[in-house]
């Protein structure tokens, strides 16, 4: 029986060890019926964190068993994002491939049905220095600034719809557009434009696959997604971090990008379909899939970062009111 902590009117956090429920009790209550998996499991660090992370290969095994509990999960339609970050060689200055022996064995696994459909980048500036050890103290190696962001899915044409995050025009398509003209014909790339190619006003350019979570250059104009919500892990002004800090509360150390929670929620789903995350931490994943019309359902093992949870759906711009269950 799924020991439900909080329900809102779209969706639940359920305590508890993910896989093992998954596996067990709620396997044929939920298969087949998941649109989009997201999430950001522990990484494979070195040192051992209070949310938990094995390391190794040990870490490998764990996170490679995931694989056919999640494919069976998904609809045939359905997509899996998971952000990863990267691993380094224990007391080395060398970097480890752990974190893609894990994509190997997602994609590889014989039990599994899963491809790797896109790669994304996810760069966070404000990231502390790190390996601490070889960048602050030995000075060997730049900062490790950026995640893993891997797009896959059971068939090869996932329910995906580009034109549902498009980002603003820059300005000189803006002027392009308005001008209904400009220079057509061969590039040195070999590339021939078409006279009216880039007449056509679609709303918006298409997204990258590069995750931009703070403004590298003040001096340069970021474009990201209408559907991105301008909220970063590391905004002091966030409701979220503010009610932490009034409360006395040390919010999770690994919150996932509400961002990019965003993004992947308005590119790969519809209304109502069901969003999931196993590994939810303070709950950024439902908090957005609620704002969001979708329905969604959230693992958390640690009772710490559920209370967590309900500071997020406490917010008044979020119009929805959780029934609180605990007990």
């Amino acid at each position: 029986m799924a020991n439900i902590k909080y329900q809102t009117n779209k969706g639940k956090i359920i305590e508890g060890n993910s896989i093992e429920l998954l596996s067990g009790d709620m396997k044929e209550e939920l298969k087949g019926s998941v649109n989009l998996i997201i999430t950001s499991p522990p990484f494979p660090l070195n040192n051992k964190k209070q949310y938990g992370n094995e390391k190794g290969d040990e870490y490998l095994k764990w996170f490679v068993e995931m694989a056919p509990i999640f494919s069976d999960l998904l609809t045939e339609d359905g997509s899996l994002v998971i952000e990863i970050g990267n691993s380094w060689e224990p007391n080395r200055p060398v970097q480890s491939l752990l974190h893609l022996e894990c994509l190997f064995g997602l994609v590889k696994h014989p039990d599994a049905n899963l491809r790797l459909i896109q790669e994304f980048i996810c760069y966070n500036p404000s990231k502390l220095p790190s390996p601490a050890q070889w960048v602050t103290v030995n000075r060997f190696r730049t900062v490790d600034s950026y995640t893993h962001v891997w797009w896959l899915a059971k068939s090869d044409f996932p329910k995906a719809d580009n034109g549902k995050v498009l980002r603003p025009y820059s300005k000189s398509m803006l002027a392009l557009l308005k001008r209904k003209k400009y220079n057509s014909g061969k590039r040195p790339s070999e590339h021939h434009i078409s006279e009216d190619g880039f007449l056509k006003d679609n709303g918006g350019s298409i997204a990258h696959n590069f995750f931009e979570m703070e403004q590298v250059d003040n001096n340069r104009e970021v474009r990201l997604p209408h559907s991105v919500l301008s909220f970063s892990n590391t905004n002091s002004n966030d409701y979220f971090l503010k009610t932490c800090r009034e409360k006395g509360i040390n919010p999770h150390p690994a919150r996932m990008s509400g961002g990019l929670v965003n993004f992947f929620i308005n590119f790969l789903t519809d209304e109502n379909d069901l969003v999931l995350d196993p590994f939810s931490g303070s709950n950024t994943t439902g908090y957005c899939a609620e704002k969001l019309n979708r329905k969604w359902i959230s693992f958390e093992i640690l009772k710490e970062y559920i209370d967590q949870a309900i500071i997020r759906f406490s917010e008044t711009e979020t119009n929805h009111q959780l029934v609180e269950t605990y007990e």
